[in-house]
């Protein structure tokens, strides 16, 4: 299993980050591991929404199935996913206010599969903690 926690302070409101953050047509501005959607992803999402996308983690791509499992406007996005040789997924995208104009955002992640153990579970951890800081990063910009 490997496990992400990264945060990140974005100066913009927690009302207009959730707008961006949990907008699956907007994942390709700041989410770094997103590829493509297969399919049109949904508009609105709620409990239960289904969505299929590729993400590339470590020069690998996957094709994941999604299932939103949580769903608190502004506040938190929980999604859990399975991808192909058994790898499941899971993204808590959360949200608090920090102020009128800024907010802390939050991506915990956590991938469990027969391959992310050992050495390639730590590799793993090591390259999705580097990518969500970049999504985080790239969140901030695009919210500049």
């Amino acid at each position: 299993m490997a496990e992400v926690h990264v945060s990140q302070e974005i100066a913009a409101s927690q009302e207009d980050t959730w707008k961006v953050f949990s907008d699956l047509n907007q994942f390709d501005k700041w989410l770094t591991i997103h590829d493509k959607f297969y399919g049109e992803p949904p508009t609105e999402i709620s409990v239960g929404t289904t969505f299929t996308e590729q993400a590339t983690i470590m020069g690998m791509s996957n094709k994941i199935d999604w299932t939103v499992e949580g769903y608190d406007a502004p506040k938190s996005l929980t999604i859990s996913g399975k991808g192909l040789a058994g790898a499941q997924i899971t993204f808590v995208l959360g949200l608090e206010a920090a102020g009128d104009n800024a907010c802390v955002a939050k991506i915990d992640a956590e991938f469990v599969g027969t391959m992310v153990v050992g050495a390639i579970g730590a590799a793993v951890e090591r390259a999705a903690n580097k990518e969500v800081v970049a999504s985080l990063e790239k969140l901030a910009e695009v919210l500049a």
